[in-house]
């Protein structure tokens, strides 16, 4: 008798948001079993309790003329008993059974599931149970529509799971993984879609988008092909990948990505994606959708491979910590946008820009004084992925602080080398030496890569920059590639940082606003400025300055004029209106931008 999960996933029911799940069980030698659902998924350091969609639940055993198969004959109920938010125990004396339950899908993003009259979307941490003693055996899945919904006729499923040797039908697809962990990193889409595949190194990457759409997506694989080539060229063969899906839903709004290791997905706005048609420029949003696919195909190799030594076989039942996600999404978050521009796809003063506002989103947060961003990757789980409007006050994001680690860490070794080696050259190592085989990476991996293979030690660097919370110097780092930093007070509320040629503003209010039916909401009050000094608080509505009612653009104009060291800020707290005095205080320089000082220089850099 084969030891074989077979899971049957039915969309069952869309306008309840419901599909089900018939997990067949083989014979086994436990008297009982105990199944659980995942509460995170890897990728997305949170703990979303997936189980808690699951509305029913039952199990039955068969009892067959062989009790080595699921001919029916006689069914008997088993008892099924919850042993805490995320696992059952079934007992079954070690006969075959079926396990049947109902999820809820109605999460509209790329961790959870989803299902509306066009689509289902569902990853495996929210569908597939895993079952004790049964790890690490081969896993089936069929994927069935509901034969009775007619609403339902031309969908069809899409995945990067491998298919299995049955012929698929308008209306079942079979599919197989070797064991849990590799069933539970394909994502599931099952619905209406429009397709569009291109090659790249004899790779087949597959577009697919929810819908049916004016999207160019011709022009899009257009752009993704050299972004995919630079990150083949950059890990060198043999690939870990024959085929790749970017697997995007479409939303009026909605932002995010998540890795596996053969596709991602992706959540974005319809119409901020270029339609057939329209001019060939790119715009901001775009570039943004680009990078984001940049980001999460780079993850192929470094998260779903190289991955800290704690993630290679993580408890999805609580929280893994690792100090490491500075490294991980950090670097990536370097890599993501670098490659826009090694492309050819933007130019290098839009890609300095893209870097620029990054800078600034530092310079604006006080947190990165008080959380290093080792401590940040520990603090996923909580301050990173459960932030609050004090974030910005509080903590530094790992992410941001970690891309810009990573250009400080590429120019020291640049520098200190003579250009023999370089970022690139460490993800190498990193690829050779711990994602090849998946054996996962120590705390101190990439001082011990720059010492042992380089003869650099970046250990002080490390130590200011990861370890500590010192800003990346990056005045005297990116003078070796050609480019001037500055900064600078900011134009408008609005400004993201980079070069402007607008008047920057005169004095600053110091907290962000957001227009309100009456007045502006403030929605973030920044530490050390006028606002936190004056007694502002999140959600007071700003109604008047000196008298006059406000709106964004005149609150600025008249904080700029102020003729006296003080006005007095009308603002209504909770059904209370109040009069504040607030100090006039000058606009602080915390936009970056940069400069291209040296042309020939930043194109060799860029390996333009």
């Amino acid at each position: 008798m084969s030891s074989i999960l077979h899971y049957t996933l039915t969309i069952s029911n869309w306008r309840a948001h419901q599909f089900t799940v018939a997990l067949k069980i083989p014979k086994h030698t436990d008297s009982s079993l105990v199944l659980s659902l995942p509460s995170w998924i890897p990728g997305s350091y949170m703990v979303r309790d997936f189980a808690k969609s699951i509305v029913e639940l039952n199990a039955n055993v068969t009892v067959n003329k062989s009790v080595d198969n699921f001919e029916d004959e006689r069914i008997n109920s088993l008892s099924v008993t919850k042993l805490d938010k995320q696992t059952w125990r079934v007992h079954t004396d070690g006969k075959p059974c079926t396990v049947y339950y109902t999820i809820y899908a109605n999460d509209l993003s790329i961790r959870s599931a989803f299902m509306n009259d066009q689509y289902a979307f569902i990853n495996g941490t929210s569908a597939f149970l895993s079952v004790s003693g049964f790890e690490n055996v081969p896993c089936e899945v069929d994927i069935e529509l509901n034969d009775s919904d007619s609403s339902t006729a031309n969908w069809k499923a899409y995945t990067s799971m491998p298919s299995r040797s049955e012929s698929n039908s308008a209306s079942c697809w079979y599919f197989k993984e070797k064991n849990y962990n590799e069933l539970i990193d394909h994502p599931i889409y099952v619905g209406i879609a429009d397709t569009h595949s291109f090659d790249v190194d004899g790779i087949t990457f597959t577009l697919l988008f929810s819908g049916n759409n004016n999207i160019d997506y011709e022009r899009i694989a257009d752009d993704l092909a050299p972004i995919c080539k630079h990150h083949l060229d950059l890990f060198g063969a043999p690939h870990p990948i024959n085929h790749y899906l970017f697997m995007t839903l479409l939303a009026d709004n909605g932002f995010g990505g998540l890795e596996h290791k053969h596709s991602t997905a992706l959540l974005y706005p319809r119409f901020d994606l270029p339609q057939v048609g329209e001019s060939e420029k790119k715009t901001d949003s775009y570039i943004t959708f680009l990078g984001l696919c940049s980001h999460e195909f780079f993850h192929t190799w470094h998260v779903k491979r190289i991955k800290p030594s704690v993630m290679v076989k993580p408890d999805l039942s609580q929280e893994t910590y690792t100090n490491q996600l500075w490294i991980y999404e950090g670097f990536t978050s370097f890599y993501d946008d670098v490659t826009l521009a090694r492309a050819g796809l933007i130019e290098p003063q839009k890609y300095l820009d893209i870097v620029a506002q990054n800078v600034s989103r530092l310079l604006q947060n006080a947190g990165r004084f008080k959380q290093s961003a080792a401590e940040s990757s520990f603090d996923a789980w909580t301050k990173f992925y459960k932030q609050d409007a004090s974030a910005t006050n509080n903590i530094v994001s790992y992410y941001t602080k970690g891309g810009i680690i990573a250009l400080g860490l590429d120019l020291l070794l640049r520098k200190q080398s003579k250009n023999k080696v370089n970022l690139d050259t460490l993800m190498q190592l990193l690829w050779k030496h711990y994602g090849v085989d998946e054996k996962g990476t120590p705390d101190d991996v990439i001082q011990n890569l720059c010492t042992t293979h380089f003869g650099i030690d970046v250990s002080e660097y490390l130590n200011r920059v990861v370890y500590g919370t010192d800003d990346v110097e990056l005045a005297s780092l990116v003078s070796e590639m050609g480019v001037y930093y500055a900064v600078r007070a900011r134009v408008s509320g609005e400004d993201k940082g980079g070069a402007s040629s607008l008047p920057a503003i005169k004095n600053q209010l110091g907290a962000t606003l957001k227009p309100a039916a009456f007045g502006l909401t403030v929605m973030q009050v920044f530490e050390g400025l006028a606002a936190m000094e004056a007694g502002i608080l999140l959600n007071d509505v700003i109604i008047a300055l000196n008298g006059h009612v406000v709106n964004a653009q005149k609150l600025q104009r008249l904080l700029d004029n102020a003729q006296t060291s003080k006005v007095d800020l009308t603002l209504i707290r909770d059904g209370r209106l109040l009069t504040l005095p607030l100090e006039v205080t000058e606009a602080r320089k915390e936009m970056a931008y940069f400069e291209i000082t040296d042309e020939e220089k930043l194109n060799q850099w860029l390996g333009r």
